[in-house]
């Protein structure tokens, strides 16, 4: 009998599998097509300080092998998510929650990252820092190792759970932001997130999506996502989540090769909704085919 749990920043959970921010609204959407309690944990919509309606439409373009996405951090506020959502969450879920915070300034992050620290649902606050930083002349916190440093430090000093801070993959060299994350006190990493990119509508001779452009994410992203969980591997000591186009149990295999403790999916939720089931489902007969009998065996095997 293989084992499949794995511990995150202290907590363990029974399989690594986490459905990614974004791709599985409040998880009492999905708890209507299967018992949403057989996932590791997952991580729910990426929730700011104040509500948002998110950018204009269109804000979905399909693409080879996997969409582009312009949302926009659509979401009810902070303040909502905690009155409403996650009490509707509570009678379907039954583990720790990932909560997925997002901002749009130090203060926004600080506040939102209080709250959601207040409520006992929660096992780990990931911290997505790939938004735009308004206050900073459109520049985004994730691109620089200390204005990453910068969201991290602010956040530790007012949460006492796990910290995964949500790294962005348009950079030069995710390894020092990694590095500039854990010294200023995260518990974990997670990367990566959607990879800039853009479609053009050939007859309208405009871009498709009304942002212009949106973040790519699909199994064509997956070979970039290794290659940083493996650069960040080797540079951190804490552990790291991996995502970017998985879709398979194999594909978990990789990342935790690669360096991760635990793996989130993403776009395939949104292409067959029982995605997350199905890997955790198939995890056992892959391991079993690769002689693997206890998964946390082969957390940066690949090194």
């Amino acid at each position: 009998m293989v084992n499949t749990k794995v511990t995150l920043c202290g907590i363990e959970m029974d399989n690594p599998i986490i459905p990614a921010s974004g791709t599985f609204g409040f998880g009492y959407e999905f708890a209507e097509l299967y018992d949403i309690n057989c996932l590791g944990t997952f991580s729910f919509k990426g929730t700011t300080r104040d509500p948002r309606f998110g950018n204009p439409t269109p804000r979905i373009a399909e693409c080879p092998e996997g969409m582009l996405n312009a949302v926009g951090l659509q979401n009810p506020g902070v303040d909502k998510v905690i009155a409403e959502e996650l009490p509707k969450l509570a009678k379907c879920f039954h583990k720790p929650v990932m909560a997925n915070v997002s901002g749009f300034s130090l203060d926004e992050y600080v506040e939102t990252c209080e709250k959601i620290n207040a409520c006992e649902q929660v096992g780990w606050i990931e911290v997505n820092i790939s938004c735009p930083n308004v206050h900073g002349g459109g520049m985004s916190f994730g691109t620089s190792a200390d204005a990453a440093a910068e969201v991290t430090k602010a956040v530790r000093a007012v949460t006492t759970k796990p910290l995964i801070i949500k790294l962005s993959p348009n950079v030069t060299d995710i390894a020092s932001i990694a590095k500039a994350c854990e010294a200023a006190g995260a518990d974990g990493i997670s990367l990566i997130n959607t990879l800039m990119g853009m479609r053009i509508d050939l007859r309208k001779r405009k871009p498709v999506i009304a942002n212009k452009t949106g973040g790519y994410s699909g199994p064509a992203i997956m070979p970039v996502a290794v290659r940083m969980v493996y650069q960040v591997y080797d540079a951190v000591k804490i552990p790291i989540v991996g995502m970017g186009g998985v879709s398979t149990a194999e594909d978990v295999i990789e990342m935790m090769l690669a360096g991760a403790t635990a793996v989130e999916v993403g776009a395939a939720n949104l292409v067959n909704p029982y995605a997350s089931r199905d890997i955790i489902n198939d995890l056992p007969r892959v391991m079993e085919k690769y002689g693997i009998q206890n998964l946390t065996d082969i957390i940066g095997g690949a090194h």
